[in-house]
């Protein structure tokens, strides 16, 4: 079969078996990406448009020059095609009264409370964490570390400017409070400069050694691990667990579930765990 052309037309011909594997092993290899049979339909249409954005006229072609580029954004190009990054303001809102109600007691009495939304996508978890903790312990406290590893949506976070459509969650106090209207009438709003202040993005790739490690009270990471493997899920579990401080929380997506895989995390309710104090400790009692 010959390889991935592009027609006249600027159509692209269904991904070959040798080719989706090729795809498949390059994704699992570079970022954890378990891209399971079945997934040929989605993988030809977001490889497809990236080809003929880039003048590519086979997958093959496209790989060689993937594997020798030394720069980094060719497989960044990758990460952007082929990366769900689908979120909203407030998405299951469950977890942020859980830090509001559970925890905000305990972080108000620190000087600085820093959060890490490992899976940040286009920013709304990030700076609905952010209004959410300045709002039950103070702006002046309040730091949010945001990563990602796709920089296509890391650009499209700091710019910090949403729909009306993806606004349409936001309780109208956030949005007189927080965010400023774009356009009269509003096209959408931007996130006011003192809330960008509190929030920092950094790309980070959660299945590669991270470095600059740090540890939080609390680490979001949310909707990223149902894209991984068990292999890959334990060692990104595992680095997390790192950057937690001892009683610190991890925060998953409640279609997710860390009981197949081996963490030393105590299950605290769904979706939900707590790395174990050391003896005598207790920051958040």
């Amino acid at each position: 079969m010959p390889p991935l052309e592009l027609a006249e037309t600027g159509a692209v011909r269904a991904l070959a078996p040798h080719e989706f594997e090729r795809i498949r092993d390059l994704a699992y290899r570079t970022f954890g990406l378990d891209l399971k049979p079945g997934k040929e339909e989605l993988v030809n249409a977001r490889l497809g448009r990236l080809l003929r954005q880039s003048g590519f006229r086979s997958v093959e072609e496209y790989c060689n020059y993937v594997g020798s580029d030394r720069t980094g954004q060719a497989l960044a190009g990758l990460v952007d095609a082929l990366a769900t990054n689908h979120t909203a303001f407030l998405r299951e809102p469950d977890h942020f009264e859980f830090l509001r109600a559970e925890l905000a007691g305990a972080f108000a009495k620190r000087e600085v409370v820093e959060v890490w939304t490992a899976a940040c996508a286009t920013g709304e978890e990030a700076w609905t964490l952010a209004i959410v903790l300045n709002e039950a312990i103070g702006a002046g406290k309040v730091r949010i570390t945001a990563s990602d590893i796709s920089r296509k949506a890391l650009a499209y976070a700091e710019s910090a400017v949403y729909s009306l459509e993806r606004c349409r969650t936001l309780p109208p106090a956030w949005l007189g409070r927080y965010f400023l209207a774009e356009g009269n009438p509003p096209a959408g709003y931007r996130v006011r400069d003192d809330l960008r202040a509190q929030v920092t993005f950094r790309r980070i790739n959660l299945i590669q050694p991270i470095a600059r490690r740090r540890q939080f009270p609390a680490i979001f990471c949310r909707n990223v691990m149902i894209y991984f493997d068990r292999e890959v899920q334990a060692r990104v579990v595992g680095q997390l667990a790192e950057c937690l401080e001892p009683g610190g929380y991890l925060f998953v997506g409640h279609a997710e579930s860390l009981a197949r895989i081996s963490h030393g995390l105590e299950y605290v309710r769904p979706a939900v765990y707590r790395k174990p104090e050391k003896r005598g400790g207790g920051w958040n009692r």
